[in-house]
């Protein structure tokens, strides 16, 4: 969706951008990631951004590298500097450089870290086992016979690996998925007969809705083959045989597996029951055409009443129903975004939530969405790839689960690779059970998960006897065995976790801090609101409000009446927030209100709380004054409150006791007044002045010092690489002498000999170059350094908002 709107995100100047889902991002180092590239490009001029994944790196750093380079071009040199330098990280000092080079950008943390913080509950896995027709075996070996034929005329060139794993993948799925395929090929062999450039990787979209992403994934493509002497009639021949496994396939409208899938939801609604979790079940699928297979199944059921589907387009008619009805009842709220695309998604898991008992999903339609609320998950056809299990499986075993989580999964008990990818996924994964499913460790060694799918659909694609398909996935379990080592997992652990040690001190600090800062926040603004919206509003306790009419009519179309909370509490309520429509007028007034000198009496007892450091001044009196206090730095502007106050007898209020002041309910009892000056309240305000100034400039001084540290590392990075091509150039030069001195014949040797000139002459080239370049580095670092000096220098504007006379009682 970013990437079709390039140019609309290009054009907004965004204070922070967040990608969520950011590990489909990480290769955007190679030429063919176009999606991953164009983001970037577009993103360029964004300074903020937070990249976001639960998906472990896989063993390649150079993953890392794309990620880092998202946020910051700088961080690194170019690719092939990285790879020299840690393409093959496995000295503890060159992990201990990389992972110094990262700190600053890289921050995980395990599931197992926030347990305390955020309770898991555990997965409960139920195994259904069938076995399908004579017809269904027969049909599905038949398929199986002319996926491995050697040459296909119905592929496209340099794609036979990937659409062929699809065709396997949809095969395994339903009849009613692979006729569609197997119908579109023969359509476009037809195709091909008038335009012989017709064929290509959209071959399959309807199909299967993640062709795209897998395409994305998938680096290597096959050989094009040789066409075979008559193209014409071997594709005519083709598009018959085609059209005949169509054919057979419509014969067959029950599938066993659906039958099993009828069995495998009573089973799994008792455990439900058992479990007092709600009757609510997600059935998982690869494709569009088995979702509406199993809608139609499940249609005369007991649970046809509360069927939805849910996929890549939700465009069919119960859903633009739903969405109409659901666009309704919410007119008017926060809750309609305005995109249909994001309403239509929203208002399909309000209906499920609300109304539904099951869900029939794509894993492409439904990624991203939460399901805590429901607690099965059933995969109809089994993805071979762990990642996009445990995605499915996070729908609903997340935050907020309540529940443990029940899975259900179909093995074909006929078919021998199926039986062994399942034992592999159960076994050697641990997706199904347990409360975290696979380990991070686990998942992080098969990365994407693209290769594994890979790696089994050759197994597919040359097994045909179970004693071989068998030793296939024996081997396939000791190359696993050999990639998820101790070795690998304490790389991982060194680089990306522990970057803290006190992480669980750190969380559960960082959660106290951030909720008494918010509360201190909404506290506020809700103090506000109620004074400047007295006569417009109904005010019920501290987190809510009934706007009965507008303050003024610009607001009109912007600002509906009704219900409004800080935090939300309610579906139906508007959320109320400092950067709301409203609060924005609101405080843009308030900033235009001349406030003369006047004098206040603050009433302690009436704040409700105890304040210790103000008890000794109740009684008494003195001066305050507020300033706003403007620092412009590194392109950013921060404002800060400078507050100060002193009482008669000459005392300062020290710390935050100024600021507490100003918390207590206040009257004005006279105004305007003359004040006197106060030198020791002008002293107190300086202090606080240089005191904040101080800290801002240190906190500068370590962001400077840190972009030099990136900027130095990122010149020595382009210089290495320059210095890599000369020391290639040495080696070549030191194994041409040798070659030299052991040819047999004078002409060999003037040969190696003459080769040797040239690659001096080519080395001495190389280094001037080198120098050259390496004062373009230079130079190119000190324009970046003058730069950010610029940036640095501090602009300071001082505004005195009022002065008061105040008086504690």
């Amino acid at each position: 969706f970013a990437k079709s709107k390039a140019k609309d995100v290009k054009a907004v100047d965004w204070d922070l951008v967040v990608m969520d889902e950011a590990h489909r991002l990480r290769n955007v180092y190679k030429t063919g990631n176009v999606i991953a590239r164009t983001l970037k490009e577009t993103l360029a001029h964004v300074h903020s951004k937070i990249l976001l994944t639960a998906t472990p790196l896989q063993n390649s750093l150079l993953e890392l590298y794309g990620l880092v380079s998202l946020i910051d071009d700088r961080v690194f040199g170019d690719l092939e500097s990285f790879r020299t330098q840690f393409g093959q990280a496995n000295r503890e000092t060159t992990l201990q450089n990389l992972r110094h080079r990262i700190s600053p950008f890289c921050k995980r943390t395990l599931r197992r870290q926030v347990q305390q913080y955020v309770p898991y509950t555990k997965r409960i896995p139920i195994l259904e086992e069938f076995t399908p027709t004579q017809d269904e075996r027969d049909f599905s070996n038949l398929v199986a016979e002319y996926l491995r034929r050697p040459k296909l005329q119905a592929l496209p060139d340099g794609q036979r690996q990937l659409i062929s794993l699809v065709l396997w993948k949809l095969l395994a799925s339903s009849t009613h998925a692979i006729a569609g395929a197997l119908e579109t090929m023969a359509n476009r062999l037809q195709a091909t007969l008038d335009d012989p450039d017709t064929l290509d990787s959209t071959l399959l979209d309807d199909d299967y809705e993640a062709l795209d992403e897998t395409a994305e994934e998938w680096d290597d493509e096959d050989q094009i083959n040789d066409k075979p002497l008559n193209v014409r009639e071997a594709i005519q021949q083709e598009m018959g045989e085609l059209r005949l496994f169509k054919e057979k396939a419509d014969q067959i409208r029950d599938n066993s597996k659906g039958q099993a899938l009828l069995l495998a939801l009573d089973k799994a609604f008792k455990e439900l029951e058992r479990l007092r979790a709600a009757k609510k079940a997600i059935i998982f699928t690869e494709s569009k055409r088995t979702q509406s297979y199993l809608q139609n199944l499940l249609r005369d059921t007991s649970y046809g009443a509360g069927l939805v589907l849910f996929n890549g387009t939700n465009s069919d008619t119960q859903a633009q129903q739903i969405h109409k009805a659901w666009a309704q009842r919410h007119a008017g709220t926060d809750k309609v975004s305005g995109s249909k695309t994001a309403d239509t998604r929203a208002a399909l898991v309000d209906y499920f939530r609300e109304q539904g008992s099951v869900m029939i999903a794509t894993e492409a339609g439904a990624e991203g969405i939460n399901l805590q609320f429901c607690s099965l998950v059933i995969n109809y056809d089994l993805p071979w790839n762990p990642q996009r299990i445990e995605q499915r499986i996070g729908r609903c075993h997340r935050y907020g689960q309540k529940h443990d989580v029940v899975v259900v999964n179909f093995v074909d008990l006929s078919n021998e690779a199926d039986k062994r990818v399942y034992e592999l996924l159960a076994q050697k994964f641990q997706l199904f059970e347990g409360v975290f499913g696979a380990s991070d460790e686990v998942l992080g060694a098969i990365g994407s998960g693209i290769d594994f799918e890979r790696r089994i659909a050759r197994i597919y694609q040359t097994c045909r006897k179970p004693e071989e398909i068998r030793s296939s996935f024996a081997a396939l379990q000791q190359e696993l065995a050999g990639e998820i080592t101790e070795a690998m997992t304490q790389t991982r652990q060194l680089l990306l976790e522990n970057f803290d040690e006190e992480v669980h001190a750190k969380l559960k600090k960082h959660a106290d801090d951030s909720q008494t800062i918010l509360n201190r926040y909404e506290r506020m603004l809700m103090d506000f609101t109620s004074t400047a919206l007295a006569t417009h509003a109904e005010f019920s306790g501290e987190n809510g409000f009934n706007l009965q009419s507008l303050p003024t009519s610009t607001l009109q179309g912007q600002v509906p009446l009704g219900r409004y909370e800080l935090p939300r509490r309610s579906g139906e309520a508007h959320l109320y927030r400092l950067g709301h429509p409203l609060a924005e007028w609101l405080l843009a007034q308030a900033k235009q209100i001349h406030l003369p000198p006047a004098r206040l009496r603050f009433d302690y007892a009436a704040y409700g709380a105890r304040l210790a450091t103000l008890e000794n001044f109740r009684g008494t009196s003195g001066i305050l004054q507020a300033r706003l206090l403007s620092v412009s730095a590194l392109a950013q502007e921060e404002q800060h409150l400078l507050v100060a106050a002193v009482d008669r007898h000459g005392n300062v209020l020290a710390l935050d006791d100024p600021d507490k002041l100003l918390r207590i309910p206040a009257m004005v009892t006279a105004i305007p007044i003359d004040l006197p000056d106060s030198p020791l309240l002008q002293h107190d305000l300086e202090q606080r002045k240089n005191a904040l100034l101080r800290e801002i400039n240190d906190r500068n001084l370590s962001y400077f010092d840190q972009e030099v540290q990136k900027l130095d590392g990122w010149a020595d990075d382009l210089k290495l690489g320059l210095e890599q091509e000369i020391k290639d150039i040495d080696r070549e030069i030191k194994e041409v002498r040798r070659t030299a001195a052991i040819a047999p014949t004078l002409d060999e040797k003037l040969h190696w000999q003459k080769r040797q000139r040239e690659l001096e002459i080519k080395r001495s080239k190389s280094r001037r170059e080198l120098f050259r370049r390496q004062d373009d580095i230079d130079e190119q670092r000190n324009v970046l350094i003058t730069e950010l000096e610029d940036r640095l220098q501090q602009r300071v504007e001082e505004q005195v908002l009022f002065t008061i006379e105040w008086e504690l009682v």
